[in-house]
């Protein structure tokens, strides 16, 4: 893995709550298995501060509070005490807010709120950035971050407004654009840490 450039506290989040489905109709998406685990090891690898899942339903928080037991106190801690280290990071809010109030209380003032998105409204185009220019923010200010992941079909547009920057996209090479949340989390997050991104 690249070395990483990182100076200021940059936390992510996965956002579950407020996101639209199919139906442009606004949900609560399911907590999946696999983004627990994946975007926990993605935080670790890249030596960030924490991982949020926002997601309001109790269910569905205590199905992610069993999943991150299981690797950090039950038989998988034993088992692979590696995965254990990512899953360290999780940490299970109810809504965005909440998340922005706990990282404000760690470090001083609320953070710096990144968004990422495929699309957005003509009337949000001012706030779009590239990942050029959002390396540079990360890299220029000692405030803390969070970089916002939406599910479903993304965030709602609420939450976009509420942002400071949003993303620009993954592009595809190809016709195909369906990345999982896990894999674009993945690949922007090597955009904006990895010193050898260009």
């Amino acid at each position: 893995m690249a070395e990483t450039s990182k100076s200021s506290p940059i936390y992510i989040g996965l956002l579950h709550h407020p996101v639209y489905n199919k139906n442009r109709e606004l949900v609560t998406s399911a907590i999946t298995n696999l983004d627990i685990h994946d975007i926990a090891r993605t935080a670790r690898s890249y030596n960030l501060d924490g991982y949020f899942i926002i997601n309001p339903d109790k269910e569905q928080q205590t199905l992610a509070k069993s999943i991150t037991r299981h690797w950090l106190e039950g038989h998988g801690s034993r088992y692979n005490y590696e995965r254990g280290k990512a899953l360290q990071l999780v940490e299970i809010t109810d809504s965005l807010d909440e998340t922005i109030d706990i990282i404000k209380k760690r470090h001083g003032t609320a953070p710096t709120l990144l968004a990422t998105t495929a699309s957005i409204s003509d009337s949000l185009e001012d706030r779009r950035i590239s990942f050029k220019m959002a390396r540079q923010i990360l890299s220029d200010s000692q405030t803390a971050y969070l970089i916002l992941f939406g599910t479903g079909w993304g965030m709602a547009e609420t939450v976009l407004r509420k942002s400071d920057y949003i993303m620009e996209p993954v592009r595809c090479a190809w016709d195909y654009n369906h990345l999982s949340v896990r894999a674009a989390a993945a690949i922007i997050i090597d955009r904006l840490l990895s010193k050898e991104y260009c």
